[in-house]
């Protein structure tokens, strides 16, 4: 009966600094100061919908927060279709501020071990993970499924694409976009991730977020990591789309574990 109960993992739906958030841990542990990881979902996605891998880390000792995006999940609005896409750095923006807020509660709650704190991503999450990356040195190790780190030149392609549907952009509206994101733009200011751990994982066949994003930034980041190089990897799958395949799932629970959890990071 004792290994049944230090084995369940329990699931609150919590409102953390106004965020609608999943919050998935061990019954045993959830008092504890223990290794946190906050998982950020993908455009049109939601909280829920990586609760499998929230499962999985909890399983190993970690404390796991989902929280919704900006017009997603709970916090979802009339704004949709078109309107939306033109929306995706606000939310990027938005997440990334939130996520500190949400850290900053939470390590006050004495819940959270400020030295060990991680941070995957998915697609625009990945995409948010990537910008957190720039501001926030408490970010200990982090995973990027089918992300990019290339925020203005991504930013581009989006609404030149936007544009030709046919869709009339407010004046100088590019510009403010691309002001707006320009400080966590990490592909131009790689020296910011300081050889903290990252996992970066994509498929070959991503027509959504391109493939070679992950292909260039791993090349580019490779001489940095000389000294650890055990800091640093890329995985590629062939004959992969826009989709998280379960090796990737697996291996970023192996990297949390392996960078977040069997040694305590040093602040």
């Amino acid at each position: 009966m004792i290994n049944e109960v230090t084995a369940m993992i329990t699931i609150n739906n919590e409102t953390i600094a106004t965020i609608p958030t999943l919050h998935v841990v061990k019954v045993d542990l959830q008092d504890n100061k223990i290794p946190t990881i906050f998982f950020l979902h993908g455009y049109t996605s939601a909280k829920e919908h990586n609760l499998h891998v929230a499962y999985l880390l909890a399983e190993k000792g970690f404390r796991v927060f989902l929280p919704d995006a900006l017009h997603h999940g709970e916090r979802e609005t009339t704004l949709k279709g078109n309107k939306r896409d033109f929306s995706f750095w606000e939310i990027v923006l938005t997440s990334i501020k939130e996520l500190d807020e949400m850290k900053t509660i939470l390590t006050q709650r004495e819940i959270v071990d400020e030295n060990r704190i991680g941070v995957i991503g998915t697609s625009m999450g990945a995409i948010t993970m990537y910008g957190a990356l720039t501001a926030y040195d408490w970010i200990k190790t982090a995973v990027s499924f089918m992300g990019t780190a290339y925020y203005e030149t991504f930013a581009k392609a989006q609404l030149l694409m936007i544009e030709e549907k046919g869709i009339q952009l407010e004046p100088n509206a590019k510009e403010k976009v691309l002001n707006q994101i320009r400080p966590y733009d990490l592909s131009a200011q790689l020296d910011k991730l300081a050889g903290r751990p990252l996992l970066i994982w994509h498929g070959k066949e991503d027509q959504v977020v391109p493939y070679p994003f992950s292909e260039k930034l791993y090349h580019e980041l490779v001489a940095s990591y000389e000294h650890e190089p055990e800091h640093l990897q890329f995985l590629a799958e062939d004959k992969t789309a826009h989709k998280v395949t379960r090796q990737a799932v697996l291996r970023s629970v192996e990297w949390f574990e392996g960078h977040l959890l069997t040694s305590k990071v040093s602040s």
